[in-house]
């Protein structure tokens, strides 16, 4: 991937190497992500009651879950993502680890276990935001950015 850097004129290229670690992070989101999408499609019910939480909402979550997984794959398969579509999955995965807090404070009445599971999945969530930040730093770094 080829960058222009503004502030010294010059362009720069991350190699495939320094953009390993984003890579496996985003991998590891994408699986992660489009396997809940693809339980929450499959088992809406049972996860639904196991939760707390109306099947209907987690179906529409699984849409959603599954096709974004899709669009982190994508990105995470080329052999340098490009920054900004990383930098969108890195702001939506921060926005998704708040917005499931604030959902269990404000609104959100699940059982004891989902009383667990969406401040778990909020965390691991956020640790992806977090890892991808980081290696996209560092990627753009390695490339002289």
């Amino acid at each position: 991937m080829t960058t222009y850097s503004p502030t010294t004129g010059a362009t720069a290229t991350a190699t495939p190497e320094a953009a390993r670690p984003l890579r496996m992070f985003l991998t590891l989101d994408a699986v992660v992500t489009g396997g809940n999408g693809l339980i929450y499609l499959a088992l809406s019910g049972p996860v639904g009651e196991l939760l707390g939480l109306n099947s209907g909402f987690l179906v529409g979550i699984g849409v959603f879950l599954l096709a974004y997984g899709v669009f982190v794959g994508a990105l995470a398969a080329r052999p340098v993502p490009p920054v900004t579509g990383t930098k969108l999955v890195i702001d939506a995965n921060a926005l998704w680890a708040v917005a499931s807090i604030a959902a269990l404070l404000l609104w959100l009445e699940p059982s004891a276990v989902g009383t667990f599971w969406i401040p778990a999945q909020a965390l691991v969530v956020g640790a992806f935001a977090a890892l991808q930040h980081v290696s996209l730093k560092k990627m753009r770094e390695a490339g002289g950015r």
